[in-house]
């Protein structure tokens, strides 16, 4: 069981779960063979002028950029954009672990900007607009980003016509009169959300069982 998983409430579960693009490390890893090239010729050419052992000082040298390199790909494989059917969750972290999440229910809006490229590749920024302001802004080179919002805007219309259930099914118990009328009904739209997968087959028999008490 992942870090994050061991964070899902009760029955919430992860949609989908995706990282930023390989992409990103085409730039990291220019850096990394610069620095390692700048360095060993340096070497060579220091050691040439006071005779020390070259090899040995540019291999010594060449940990720091190699180290970064491995650390930045620590910072990746950490780092995930998840969809659940609550909320949004971001994880990143090798050691420490900070994770930032934002409730479906906040979001107002999603704007996505892929370029041509990104097109190409499959990649792209999402900006998430909530309420309050808070939580996730913007995921940058979003691996799958059409995936991600799609997942992201079903997940959050599921759990509106769930809330709009819940209300409708409050609203009936409240009135023995209407309670009567509506149950079949509410019955019917329950097995709806259980056969869309917004409800598990225990919440169904537990939800159906408590409208049948009240015939």
């Amino acid at each position: 069981m992942s870090y994050v998983e061991r964070l899902m409430g009760a029955n919430e579960e992860v949609l989908v779960r995706e990282r930023q693009h390989v992409w990103v490390w085409i730039p990291r890893m220019v850096v990394a063979m610069i620095a390692v090239s700048a360095i060993t010729v340096l070497t060579v050419f220091a050691a040439q002028q006071t005779k020390t052992q070259a090899v040995l000082l540019a291999l010594a040298l060449n940990l720091i950029p190699i180290i970064w390199f491995v650390s930045k790909f620590l910072d990746w494989m950490n780092e995930e954009y998840i969809v659940t059917n609550r909320r949004i969750v971001q994880t990143e972290g090798t050691i420490n672990k900070n994770v930032i999440d934002s409730s479906l229910e906040k979001i107002n809006d999603v704007v996505l900007t892929q370029s041509f490229l990104g097109r190409m590749l499959n990649y792209g920024d999402l900006e998430i607009l909530t309420a309050s302001q808070e939580g996730i802004n913007k995921l940058t080179l979003l691996s799958d980003p059409v995936k991600f919002k799609v997942a992201m805007l079903n997940a959050k219309e599921a759990l509106r016509d769930t809330d709009e259930w819940h209300k409708r099914a409050n609203a009936a118990a409240t009135s023995d009169a209407v309670s009567r009328a509506d149950i079949p009904k509410l019955i019917s739209e329950l097995e709806e959300l259980k056969n869309r997968g917004l409800i598990t087959p225990d919440e169904f028999e537990a939800k159906r069982k408590r409208l049948l008490d009240q015939i």
